[in-house]
């Protein structure tokens, strides 16, 4: 049997993008052991959730480059309970130090089920409750997400990436990994 062709990956947080591990951030070394993959797409160590990874550099770059808009979807827990002006910024688009977002599809959203544990936990405040948004966005600026949130009132807690176009973590554990069908990004 060959090497997969595309890996969906449920990244932990404090797991850097990358297989070298850096200062006090692991790396992808401890949890994927399979020569010539390469990360498509970053995702923060400070952020969790699905990450892509693939040998075939052509559908790299057609998984990651933002001129394919393949959509990404967020689960955001942020301070506060977002109302629907706040949401609304959010689909027209945020202004930014690098300029205004595109718009995004944002909505309100129960916790996520089966949601795992963080470690460490999310700082929580007594005094201030906490929501949940599912946000999607079809470019990837620098911690664009957590800028957006912060913009419109909301500074974002946790962070988890559920989707890239086709792709889900759909009854993938925290840290394990499963083959998925690169052609549905060529699709996408």
């Amino acid at each position: 049997m060959g090497l997969p062709g595309l890996i969906v990956f449920n990244k932990p947080y404090g797991v850097l993008s990358q297989f070298t591990p850096e200062g006090r951030w692991r790396g992808l070394k401890d949890f994927i052991d399979l020569p010539g993959v390469y990360v498509a797409g970053r995702l923060d160590a400070d952020s969790e959730g699905l990450l892509l990874l693939t040998r075939d550099g052509k559908l790299q770059a057609r998984i990651a480059d933002p001129r394919f808009k393949m959509e990404k979807t967020y689960w955001v827990q942020v301070e506060g309970v977002p109302g629907e002006a706040a949401l609304q910024s959010l689909r027209r688009g945020v202004a930014l130090n690098d300029g205004l977002s595109l718009p995004a599809r944002a909505s309100l959203m129960p916790a996520p089920p089966a949601l795992w544990p963080r470690d460490p936990p999310v700082r929580v405040r007594q005094s201030i409750p906490t929501g949940w948004i599912e946000l999607s966005i079809r470019e990837g600026r620098n911690r664009q997400v957590r800028r957006m949130t912060a913009a419109v009132g909301f500074p974002t807690l946790r962070l988890i990436r559920a989707a890239v176009g086709p792709y889900s973590l759909d009854g993938l554990a925290q840290g394990h990994w499963r083959e998925a069908d690169a052609g549905l990004a060529a699709a996408a």
